[in-house]
């Protein structure tokens, strides 16, 4: 039996059905009632919009390197001697022309550029570095590291590929936190192949390499047999893989920018190496080092 109700029920049961309807029409276009009761937009259905990336700066004005022999002009200048000089990141030899020449002047590269390579050092010892490279707030940190890991006594010798991802993970952690502005460039590892290729034309250098230079690459310098063929191929793509993992954790940092394999794919010349060990890049080839390096830093993207 239908009972009649109260009018003034009607009206308000009528006001609240239409509140309720304007409400949800107001959810879907993102709208609210405004203080004049007229509508205003509330923005609920946005997404805020992405902050943009820091830009790369082609012109940092202090710099430090980070990374092994090559970086600290290993025989270079002077049989089994650091050369530091000469290093294609912070070195002041005027024939070489380092990065941070490049970049700062003569005077700033004296100044304003440090540089941490120790000779010998690998991945796992980079996290050191780079906590003292961030120390000192450095608008570019230069970072070159990978060759010692896979040059070893033997090939079962050389640092795994998912520990040398942690500890370079670890070394950009290590920088973040302390130098969270700092810029990165990062060289792809040399083909140590090729460089066995070019360097064992040369005697006296493989006589140097029979004193335990990259044995993993390097040992029975002439022998072609099917071990010593595999053994150096096992070497190279392990630098390949240590390459990929440079090149992917790079990307997960907006200030990052790897090499996209300059230095691996660079063709080094005799000439280019050191007179001494015909392995170790000599002044020339720091000096193709530091261009390469000048290139990708100063580039309006990065490299491909």
């Amino acid at each position: 039996m239908y009972e009649r109700r109260p009018r003034h029920r009607v009206r308000r049961a009528a006001v609240t059905s239409v509140a309720a309807v304007l409400a949800g029409v107001a959810a879907l276009t993102g709208c609210t009632a405004g203080p004049d009761g007229g509508a205003r937009s509330t923005s609920t259905t946005r997404s805020p919009s992405p902050a943009a990336a820091p830009a790369w700066d082609a012109g940092p004005a202090s710099l430090a390197a980070v990374g092994d022999s090559i970086t600290t002009g290993f025989d270079a200048c002077s049989v089994l001697a650091d050369c530091p000089e000469v290093s294609w990141a912070t070195g002041t030899d005027g024939a070489v022309r380092s990065l941070a020449v490049r970049l700062l002047g003569a005077a700033g590269a004296a100044s304003h550029s440090t540089n941490h390579a120790v000779s010998g050092a690998r991945i796992a010892q980079l996290p050191e570095q780079m906590a003292l490279a961030a120390k000192e707030r450095p608008e570019l940190v230069t970072v070159m590291i990978g060759a010692n890991d896979a040059c070893r006594d033997s090939v079962r010798l050389m640092t795994p590929v998912a520990d040398f991802r942690a500890s370079f993970e670890a070394s950009l952690r290590q920088l973040r936190a302390t130098a969270p502005r700092a810029q990165v460039y990062v060289s792809s590892v040399p083909d140590l192949m090729r460089l066995w290729s070019t360097g064992r034309k040369n005697p006296l250098g493989k006589e140097v390499w029979k004193l335990g230079i990259c044995r993993s690459m390097l040992q029975d310098a002439d022998d072609m047999g099917a071990a010593a063929v595999a053994r150096r191929e096992a070497v190279r793509q392990r630098v390949v893989a240590y390459n990929g993992v440079l090149r992917d954790v790079c990307a997960g940092y907006a200030r990052c920018r790897y090499d996209g394999g300059a230095v691996f794919d660079y063709r080094f010349t005799g000439e280019q190496l050191s007179p001494w060990d015909w392995f170790h890049p000599g002044r020339d080839g720091q000096a193709r080092l530091a261009e390469i390096a000048y290139r990708a830093v100063t580039a309006a993207g990065p490299p491909a």
